[in-house]
């Protein structure tokens, strides 16, 4: 578990690190992305089930951030695979670009989300870094709004660059970014 305390012992208001069964935690989690991504609840509900599916693939793996044994952020990933929904709609704007083979030995960040009151706090970082770091693929691949962003400029710090824009998926009104990133990512 990482911990990022205020000074001396243990504080309350501590960022613990570690590990999610995502699974058990699902409504947190869920609660997190809503506030930080807007969704309500018919979209969450859709949403909940494909975490709930996700999390029974091969190597699927998620890490949370609590404070206060609250549910402040969470990530979760897994190994690409060429089968599963995303890649299939992503595929040919990364072939168009000359990029599809990210799409293999790559681990993809499917959702990172912080609750906007715990933002700007190194939070996002440290979830995606210690998620990666797991990792045994060479790279990372994530989608990100389309738009100039703190979630674009984190991935950009963290070495992400973009494969592909204006990725349009079924029902999203507005346009992703695929971005990839060779591992390790980068501490500082």
């Amino acid at each position: 578990m990482l911990r990022f305390p205020g000074h001396g012992r243990p504080e309350p208001d501590d960022i613990v690190i570690g590990p999610l069964d995502l699974p058990g935690h699902v409504d947190e989690a869920l609660a997190v992305q809503a506030v930080a991504f807007g969704l309500g609840p018919d979209e969450v509900a859709v949403r909940r089930q494909i975490v709930l599916r996700h999390m029974t693939f091969p190597g699927a793996r998620a890490f949370g951030a609590t404070v206060g044994g609250r549910l402040v952020g969470f990530v979760y990933g897994m190994p690409n695979d060429r089968s599963h929904w995303w890649s299939t709609v992503v595929e040919p704007y990364l072939r168009a670009r000359g990029h599809d083979d990210w799409l293999d030995d790559s681990f993809v960040i499917t959702e990172l989300h912080v609750h906007p009151r715990h933002q700007k706090h190194g939070i996002g970082r440290a979830l995606i870094t210690t998620i990666t770091d797991g990792a045994e693929q060479p790279r990372s691949i994530l989608s990100a709004l389309d738009i100039d962003s703190p979630a674009r400029h984190l991935y950009r710090s963290l070495g992400y660059r973009d494969l592909a824009r204006q990725v349009r998926f079924p029902s999203a009104p507005t346009p992703y970014a695929v971005m990839g990133a060779p591992l390790p990512l980068p501490r500082a």
